[in-house]
Order: C-alpha cells, then sequence, then structure tokens
C-alpha cells in the first residue's frame, strides 16, 4: 500500500511514517498543503493523510480541491487537533473519508489506514467517468446503462485513459502503457485506436468524453 502523509509537524510525521513502514506500508512525506496537493495530483496514492493545521494550505482546501478533482478515486483521512462535532462536520461534508482525532493510537491510524486500503481497493475494480463505467474484473464496458463492445486493446486503450482521468497523456505515455513500447513506432496507431474508441463510447451521445489537447495528446474529461 502506498501512502501520501502530509503533516507539517517533523517529529509527528517522522513517528507515523516509522510506525506505517514497520507494518508494510510505503509512505511519501510533505510537510505544507501546497506540496501535499501536487504532489497527490502527479501520483498515485492508496490514502491519503492530511493534517488540517498547515502552511500555505490547510487540510480542508488540499481535501476540498483533490476531492473535487478525483471524486471517489483518492480516499483520503483527515488528522485534526480539532476535535468538536462541528469540525468532523466540516472534514466530511468536503469529502473526507475518515477522520482521527490528534492525540491518537498509531495503531488505530494502522487500523483506519488498512481498512480505507481495502475499500479503495473493492472500488477500483470499477472506474467511472461520468455516465461511463468500466469493470476490470468482468472486462464489461457501459455508457448509461448500455454495453460497449471492445477489443482487447481496445479495452487497454480505455482503462488507462480512465485511470488517468482530467489528465494529458501523450502518445508515447499511452505506447508504454498500452502496448509496452518504449519508443517511437513512428505510425499513427495511438490516433487509429483513439478514432475506434470514440466511435464506440462517444458516438451518438451528446457529451464527447475523449478529448485531444492539440501538441500533447489525448485526454478523457470528468466534465
Amino acid at each position: 500500500m502506498k501512502i501520501l502523509l502530509v503533516e507539517d509537524e517533523e517529529r509527528v510525521s517522522s513517528f507515523i511514517k516509522r510506525g506505517l513502514e514497520e507494518n508494510g506500508i510505503q509512505v511519501t512525506q510533505a510537510f505544507d498543503g501546497t506540496t501535499g496537493l501536487r504532489m497527490a495530483q502527479r501520483n498515485k496514492f492508496d490514502v491519503i493523510i492530511l493534517d488540517v493545521i498547515m502552511p500555505e494550505m490547510n487540510g480542508l482546501e488540499v481535501c476540498r480541491k483533490l476531492k473535487a478533482e478525483f471524486g471517489s478515486d483518492i480516499s483520503i483521512l483527515i488528522l485534526t487537533a480539532l476535535g468538536t462535532t462541528d469540525d468532523i462536520v466540516e472534514g466530511l461534508n468536503i469529502g473526507a473519508d475518515d477522520y482521527l482525532v490528534k492525540p491518537f493510537k498509531l495503531r488505530e491510524l494502522l487500523a483506519r489506514v488498512q481498512a480505507l486500503g481495502r475499500r479503495k481497493s473493492v472500488k477500483a475494480q470499477k472506474i467511472h467517468v461520468q455516465d461511463l463505467e468500466l469493470d476490470r474484473e468482468t472486462k464489461e464496458v457501459y455508457r448509461n446503462g448500455h454495453e460497449i463492445a471492445l477489443t482487447a486493446r481496445e479495452f487497454r486503450l480505455l482503462e488507462y485513459l480512465m485511470q488517468n482521468k482530467n489528465k494529458v497523456v501523450s502518445r508515447m505515455d499511452i505506447l508504454e502503457s498500452v502496448w509496452d513500447i518504449n519508443h517511437d513506432l513512428g505510425t499513427n496507431v495511438v490516433d487509429v485506436y483513439i478514432n475506434y474508441l470514440r466511435k464506440k463510447v462517444d458516438h451518438g451521445f451528446e457529451t464527447q468524453l475523449i478529448k485531444t489537447v492539440v501538441g500533447m495528446g489525448y485526454a478523457i474529461k470528468e466534465h
């Protein structure tokens, strides 16, 4: 499991990091809200632990921005010294999946993190972008409840785009991840398969999900 820990108190952060790593969890640290937000946007983590009171950007604002961008695809646990009901409700209302009031026992934090990781693993079998749903386990794709028949390569391409929804991926990124090729083929195979997908996924729908970003690559957009 990969965790992003955003906590400005280095002593507390080191204590948490050491305890989680002793239980086989990989921990990446950030010490302010702005850095934590940037790292969460650029990397995949199973759970993000956010302190509330931090320099530059507080944990609630980081949580709000991440949930607006990634929705249920990201799991967030809030650490707070602000233990009143109103503080807790505010955190949950902006999308936090769980909270823990300081001071806390490490074993309780570990249990909460592991529970969020298991929940995310179950959710991760299915990926959603608006009314488009991809099921990794059954290899089925539906849009607005209607099944879409895809070839194995089309499925892998769509899965990659949906895993990186709202991000622009280059043709080289796609070749490496979908075709397992780490050099430019000098062909338009990616563009051809994007067109195949568009005909199956977007044709006949008012909202076109698969976007071309000129000079950069492709993206599948939530909004």
